[in-house]
Order: structure tokens, then sequence, then C-alpha cells
């Protein structure tokens, strides 16, 4: 029979005119990208194939994408072993003081609650990470649009938010995965617009092949959108920079695409799209 490689070359000539495909040749394996494209010499059709290598650039993204990652974590856990290390130190110097100082045990009960909410802010930074990073693949099942969109907006408990009905219609996803999505964008919306006394509103549409989900808010809008998907990257003080980035993952693997955009009039929109199955 036909080996796999050779099928999926056989099955190039037909299919997509661009498609990625891990192939292995003599002294060479790993992902490669195939073009097609089709042209007419003398009178006959013919197909053009060209393959291209992107193994070393691929790795060289991945090389850079964990220099970035490295970057990132080591700013962010120095930030909280940094006062951690110098409070303990300042104690442990007090401890060692004879006479010790008058206000000695007011200084330990603020340095260890300080080195205590330090380590809780870790915590959490490293459980956000972990989130992000063992996110599962999809389980799909069929999820009713409109049922899904009111039921998470009914969970915001701050302001009202605002459903303007859609088509009837329902898609093949993992429920649990959109819930998830939605609840994170409700959130940022509504805490953007309780910063102006401003509204949310949600809406869905369907254009061809996809759902279109829009999630918009009345606040001060987006300062820095370049950022908005760098993971751990957050304008609240609280913040932990998963939401977004957990977001356009979960719609990314879903096949569909998460963007962020500035409204003209006001405030933030998030527009999500996922495709349709027929």
């Amino acid at each position: 029979g036909a080996s796999a490689q050779e099928l999926g070359m056989t099955e190039a000539l037909h299919g997509p005119r661009m498609r990625l495909l891990d192939l292995a040749f003599p002294g060479r394996a790993g992902r490669f990208e195939l073009r097609r494209d089709a042209f007419r010499q003398g009178g006959r059709p013919h197909q053009l194939l060209v393959l291209s290598d992107l193994t070393r650039p691929l790795r060289e993204e991945e090389r850079q994408a964990w220099q970035r990652l490295i970057r990132v974590l080591s700013h962010e856990i120095n930030n909280s072993l940094a006062p951690i290390h110098s409070i303990a130190g300042s104690l442990g110097a007090m401890l060692h003081r004879d006479p010790p100082p008058e206000d000695l045990q007011a200084d330990l009960h603020h340095g260890l609650e300080i080195i205590a909410t330090r380590s809780e802010g870790l915590k959490r930074f490293l459980e956000a990470y972990a989130k992000l990073a063992k996110l599962p693949a999809p389980r799909p099942q069929t999820v009713d649009v409109g049922a899904w969109i009111h039921r998470v907006a009914k969970l915001e408990t701050r302001l009202s938010v605002a459903v303007e009905n859609g088509p009837n219609l329902s898609i093949q996803a993992d429920g649990d995965q959109l819930d998830q999505l939605l609840i994170n964008l409700v959130r940022n919306a509504t805490d953007a617009a309780m910063d102006t006394s401003g509204g949310v509103f949600i809406r869905w549409s369907v254009a061809p092949q996809h759902l279109e989900v829009r999630v918009e808010d009345e606040g001060l809008g987006l300062p820095i959108s370049s950022n908005l998907f760098v993971p751990f990257f957050t304008t609240k003080p609280t913040g932990s920079g998963i939401g977004l980035v957990l977001c356009r993952q979960i719609a990314e693997a879903h096949g569909g695409n998460l963007v962020m955009e500035n409204r003209t009039e006001g405030g933030a929109r998030a527009i999500l799209r996922l495709p349709i199955q027929a």
C-alpha cells in the first residue's frame, strides 16, 4: 500500500492550493509547505508543485518564543523574589540585634505580611501560566448559540448586560470552553464599562461559513492594543494577563479567531468568529 507520505503528496494534487505536510526524506525530515498552482504550456494543462522546507524558520520562531517566555517568567518571578529576599534578610538581622529593637514585633508582623502577600501573588501567577499551558483539546458537542450567550450574560451581576438576539442556530463546539471564553470577554467589558458608568452589549450574526459574536463596552477603549494578546501583559492592578490569551487560544482551537478593536463611538469591541459546520 501507499505510504502516508505518498498519500499526502497525492492528496496535495487535488486538495487546497496550500497545505502543511510532515514529510521524511533521506537525510531530512520535518514540516514542509506545499503550494500548488495550475498553468498551461503548449495548450496543455499542467500543475506546478513547490515544496518548501519550513523546519529552520519554525525552529527559529520556537527559539524566539521560548526566549520571550523565559524573559517574562524571569521578570515576574524576580519581582516577587527580590522583596521577599530583602525583607527576610532585614528581619533576620533584627532578630540578631542585642538588645532587640523596641518595635521588633510590629516589624516582624509587617514584614511577614509582605512576604505572604508576594508569595500568594507569585502562586497565582504560576497557576495562571499552568492554566494557559494545559488547555485541553476541545470536546465538540451541540451548542445552542442564543442559549449560550444569554446564560453567560446573566452570570455578570455587577451590571445588566444587554443582549441583541441574532439568528437561531447551533454549532459544534466545546461548551465549557466557550463559556470560559465568553465569561472572560464579558468580565473585561464590564470592568471597562464600570470605569465610565457605561453599558455592555452582546450581539451575534451569521456570515458565510462562520458565526460572529461581538462583545462591546462603553468604556475608555483599548490603550495599547498591540500588547493585548501578549501573555502576562495586563493594564489591571490585579490582572494576570492570561484572560485574553486564553480566549484567543480557545477560539483558535475551534478553528476560529478573536480580535480586539476600539469603537469609533467610544469603548472597545471583541469580535469572536467561530466556524459553522454544515
